[in-house]
């Protein structure tokens, strides 16, 4: 029979394997209507990715050739669908935007999420914006929301855009994961690290972030961290 300490240490590895296995769904809590995203002047785009995914993207050109197109990498708990009053804004501004769908997600609920595929999605829908659009790079505005951050910055990282824009970004997700999970050794554990701190001093391109001092869920201190 199993003593005190030997009942604690179980139960403890056990809460660690279920933060393991179940992690991508704690981290991608995607909704998965699939509706189609619906919008006056816009374009639904399919791209065939490397992978053979299919990649979905709405774009809306902006006013004027030349205008920058915001490309938006949208939260965790968001789908492509829930995205038209964002694009009505910036099309209201003149502005082009261009926003990707996650593997998982909405339309391409098919699809296993992590961090890789969401990076190879993105950069294929940005080849497209490029090649099969028109969009030059200098004219592009990378925007990331919450989760959308790490995209944004990889994709930045990557060379990408002229400008980058974080909303409620996150330094990583193993940071995120401490201070939610204090007591297990999650640093250990996670499978889609998206490290934006580490990845920051190696950013030329001119930088603004955002972030709520009242934020509940990522820390506002992160945002902070980031922008020095």
């Amino acid at each position: 029979m199993l003593g005190g300490i030997g009942v604690v240490a179980l139960a403890y590895a056990a809460l660690c394997l279920a933060v393991w296995s179940g992690q991508r769904r704690l981290l991608f809590p995607a909704p998965t209507v699939g509706e189609e995203p619906r919008m006056d002047d816009a374009t639904l785009t399919r791209v065939t990715a490397p992978s053979g995914r299919t990649v979905f993207a709405l774009h809306v050109p902006p006013a004027k050739k030349g205008a920058v197109t915001v490309v938006h990498f949208h939260g965790n708990g968001e789908e492509l669908a829930q995205l038209t009053p964002l694009a009505w804004s910036f099309k209201r501004a003149g502005l082009g935007f261009f926003a990707v769908e996650y593997p998982g997600y909405g339309l391409a609920k098919g699809y296993a999420p992590s961090e890789e595929a969401l990076y190879a999605d993105a950069e294929a829908a940005l080849w497209h914006l490029h090649n099969g659009l028109g969009v030059a790079s200098p004219d592009v505005v990378l925007q990331g929301q919450s989760l959308g951050s790490g995209v944004a910055v990889e994709m930045a990282r990557r060379g990408h855009g002229a400008r980058l824009v974080l909303i409620s970004p996150f330094t990583s997700i193993p940071d995120m994961a401490a201070a939610r999970l204090p007591v297990l050794p999650v640093r250990w554990l996670i499978k889609d690290r998206f490290d934006n701190l580490a990845k920051a001093p190696a950013l030329a391109l001119p930088v603004l972030v955002v972030h709520g001092t009242d934020d509940e869920l990522i820390p506002f201190g992160m945002g902070q961290r980031l922008a020095k």
